[in-house]
């Protein structure tokens, strides 16, 4: 079976520009309710997925203890700055079920890409049980 069967295309599924700030990323994450996203740059290839951890990590880097936050160092900060690129590893689509299973072990969506790298959807932990549940 072709890891295709399972793709949420990319017209389905909420992703970030690397070229957005900070704080447009937050407000998009909060809107979708999304604990991770996929990270994608203007030519739409696949740059790396960010988390709710992510931007923790960055705020309690960047604000410590100061009560408030600065607003304005939110806009001004590019995603690019605290985007990781080592978790949620992408998959071509032309791969295997096997080494989708292997992956969605440890990630709660596999990233799906194109033979040029270019981000065409996703594949949820959720769709892969419910299709083995179901059968």
């Amino acid at each position: 079976m072709n890891i295709a069967f399972f793709l949420r295309p990319k017209i389905s599924v909420a992703y970030l520009y690397s070229d957005y700030t900070v704080r447009q990323s937050l407000e998009k994450m909060k809107h979708y309710g999304y604990t991770a996203i996929p990270v994608i740059n203007r030519d739409g290839r696949y740059v790396g997925t960010v988390s709710e951890g992510d931007f923790l990590w960055y705020l309690t880097d960047c604000f410590g203890n100061q009560e408030d936050i600065n607003m304005k160092k939110l806009e001004e900060t590019p995603l690019s700055k605290i985007l990781r690129t080592d978790l949620y590893k992408p998959m071509k689509v032309t791969a295997d079920v096997d080494e989708l299973l292997t992956l969605a072990m440890n990630q709660n969506f596999v990233p799906v890409v194109d033979d040029l790298g270019s981000f065409i959807g996703i594949v949820t932990r959720r769709d892969i049980i419910r299709h083995l549940t179901d059968k």
